[in-house]
């Protein structure tokens, strides 16, 4: 451990080992003690990943994140034999593949840290391991559960108060969150996106080093997670585009557009299904609609308008977020200039006429994506995504995610590279089985 207070560990989680390098150096640059070949790394490079970081930092601890569950003895010994000072291996693994990795380690001169990432009692575990002989325990909360807005702090003090060995944390940290888990009790922090995907990865590691050390947060508007509560504003920082990427491309209303250019739209839907023209339900929902909320509006796509300049003032008046409409609507001058976010299928001259034929907060499906009450609704230029509300968390997070990751590759075109450089988009491009990559017939 460092004399000067805890340590700060870059988890290294990239696919391409010349991403890796580039960040490992410019957080050098700003005090980062320890390097992490992450587990997507060995995965995508191997051992090599290990090798690298060895050769460019020899002063350097390096960390091995192998996540061992099983070849204990195996695994260590080549990861320590490629330049690991640290190697890992999962809580949940058998008490003697962690015995094993523990001998392998003493042979070779690697400590062993035992991430209890997803343990049914992490304080329990942590003693049996600290029994078996491991140098450090890792509390871990998984980034797939973070997205859910599940917190690694909640377990760390009771990991800290049952163990008198080192105890590292990973999870989503931040330079709001890492003096708290300093207050907690890590000798070890582990961030990995903060640094990884800010723009300029020096600067960042010397805020988290500086939160870390003064023990005061210091705010940032990326690099975190939000809960229920936090939907809109966290939904309200990424595009359309953003999301559709969270959704693996799903939750997409083909065809309907921004009628005002600019604008976004941003709330839990209220559903509306009506007649082609008859546009009494799509108005008596304005009164039923809560503020905030997107009127989802199903004409099966097609025309006379049900929507207008009327129908928009009184939406702003109600505070209502937007409006989106598998049909049609009219006076869509006046609605632009209203400033009112508006996305229709379809712009018509013609209105029908108030039938009454239809019904508020039913279930749609506009394409393939069935629209509720209450799923999220995310509308700009781009289109709009629909998002389940018992998802909306973990796409909102994964969203923000993609926002972050694509922070950092603006800022490597921004220095001269291309985006298929900085990806290498070569080296990832889907191979068949007869070892070409054009598509299947």
């Amino acid at each position: 451990m460092s004399n000067e207070g805890p340590v700060l560990q870059l988890a290294l989680d990239f696919a391409n080992l010349s991403q890796a390098l580039r960040v490992a150096h410019e957080s050098v640059a700003g005090g980062t003690q320890w390097l992490e070949a992450g587990t997507p790394l060995i995965k995508s490079e191997g051992l090599e990943s290990v090798r690298a970081l060895r050769r460019d930092f020899p002063d350097h601890t390096i960390v091995a994140d192998m996540k061992i569950m099983d070849a204990g003895r195996v695994e260590v010994e080549i990861a320590a034999q490629a330049g690991a000072d640290v190697v890992v291996v999962l809580g949940a693994a058998a008490d003697s593949t962690i015995e094993e990795c523990i001998e392998a380690g003493q042979r070779y001169d690697a400590r062993i840290m035992v991430d209890l990432a997803e343990v049914a009692d992490p304080p329990v575990r942590a003693r049996r391991a600290q029994e078996l002989g491991a140098a450090i325990i890792g509390v871990h909360c998984p980034i797939d559960v973070q997205m859910r807005g599940e917190d690694p702090l909640q377990a760390l003090r009771q990991v800290v108060d049952a163990v008198d060995i080192p105890v590292a944390v990973a999870g989503g940290l931040n330079s709001e969150t890492v003096p708290l888990a300093v207050q907690a009790g890590a000798q070890i922090v582990i961030v990995g996106g903060a640094i990884n995907k800010a723009p300029d990865a020096t600067e960042a590691t010397r805020t988290i080093l500086q939160a870390m050390r003064s023990g005061e947060a210091i705010a940032t508007d990326l690099y975190k997670r939000g809960g229920p509560e936090q939907l809109r504003e966290v939904f309200s920082k990424c595009t359309a585009a953003n999301v559709s990427d969270a959704m693996h491309r799903k939750g997409w209303l083909p065809g309907i557009n921004s009628v005002v250019p600019g604008s976004k739209a941003v709330g839990p839907a209220l559903t509306v299904w009506t007649y082609p023209g008859d546009w009494a339900k799509p108005v008596e929902a304005i009164d039923q609609a809560p503020p905030g909320s997107v009127l989802v509006i199903d004409v099966r796509g097609e025309g006379p308008a049900v929507w207008g300049e009327e129908a928009s003032k009184s939406c702003l008046q109600r505070e209502i977020a937007g409006v989106v409409i598998n049909g049609a609507l009219r006076d869509s001058a006046e609605i632009r200039e209203l400033g009112f976010p508006a996305f229709a299928k379809l712009v018509a001259p013609a209105a029908g006429d108030p039938k009454g034929m239809g019904m508020i907060g039913v279930p749609l499906k506009i394409g393939e994506t069935a629209v509720r009450p209450g799923d999220w609704v995310i509308a700009d230029d781009d289109g709009v995504v629909v998002v389940p509300a018992e998802r909306a968390v973990e796409v909102a997070n994964r969203a923000l995610a993609v926002v972050e990751r694509e922070s950092r590759e603006k800022a490597e075109i921004d220095a001269g590279s291309t985006l298929g450089k900085v990806v290498e988009l070569e080296r990832w491009e889907q191979q068949r089985t007869d070892g070409s990559n054009s598509p299947k017939e």
